[in-house]
């Protein structure tokens, strides 16, 4: 057994001895892995459809706990419907085996340095990502709260279960995604592209500009989502220069 191990062990050529043909086969098989994970979420999403709307429909039920119903216009949008909740869910589920096989294919040609960073900063983006998903899931229903109350009380909403999961789901990507915003800014410090003392004296201008990208990319437009997106990400500002300072420290002494 030991010799069977010790045979494969040198049957995996190291990556700078890998050739170009090597390498494709090396991505083709964490792509197939990546893929089969996103069909398996994907299939799982598919068949708890039912669990998956009533979730996304409770922010909806807690606005108007009377008239929640979601209304269809055409025979074919129930299924549509539930093929874009399996691919959805697939992706945002799926995702962190993605970035397991992404970061098995580059670990490889890393330096020590730079691999003793990698597991902290993917699990970082993966709880980061949840974070805001979750944020945005819980203030979702203010602000549909803000835009059922915007239009006056002569208005009566009837909403199609296409646009207001396109909304919701939106709004959790817009979240997730600005959430890895401490990532990046702790990733440029350690790579020496600016500096934590750079950004300090950037903080100013960082406030105006969170606040406006804040108010261009938030889905829902309303005042709540755009506050509860910027302030989290200000605080990250902050800690995302406490933890350069704090990293870039032993590299520099």
């Amino acid at each position: 057994m030991a010799l069977r191990l010790g045979v494969r062990r040198r049957q995996r050529p190291s990556p700078q001895a890998m050739t170009l043909v090597e390498h494709l086969t090396e991505l083709r098989r964490r792509l197939v892995v990546a893929v089969i994970a996103f069909a398996a979420a994907g299939t799982a999403c598919f068949l708890l459809y039912t669990h998956i709307l009533h979730f996304l429909q409770s922010p909806y039920c807690s606005v108007a706990p009377h008239h929640c119903t979601l209304f269809v216009t055409g025979p074919l949008d129930g299924l549509s419907l539930r093929i874009e909740i399996a691919g959805y869910g697939g992706l945002i589920l799926s995702s962190p085996v993605a970035l397991w096989e992404f970061w098995r294919f580059v670990t490889p040609g890393l330096l020590a340095r730079e691999k003793r960073y990698a597991i902290p900063f993917m699990a970082s983006a993966v709880t980061l990502f949840a974070a805001g998903a979750v944020l945005a899931y819980v203030t979702f229903a203010h602000a549909l709260r803000f835009l059922t109350s915007i239009g006056g009380p002569s208005l009566q909403q009837i909403y199609s279960p296409g646009r207001y999961l396109s909304l919701i789901l939106a709004l959790i990507l817009v979240f997730g995604l600005t959430f890895e915003f401490p990532v990046v800014l702790v990733g440029l410090q350690l790579a020496g592209v600016v500096s934590a003392r750079r950004l300090a004296s950037w903080r100013r201008w960082a406030i105006v500009l969170i606040v406006i990208v804040a108010a261009v990319i938030t889905p829902s437009g309303d005042p709540f989502s755009m506050l509860a997106l910027a302030v989290p990400l200000y605080g990250f500002y902050e800690l995302s220069i406490l933890l350069g300072k704090a990293l870039r420290r032993p590299a520099t002494s």
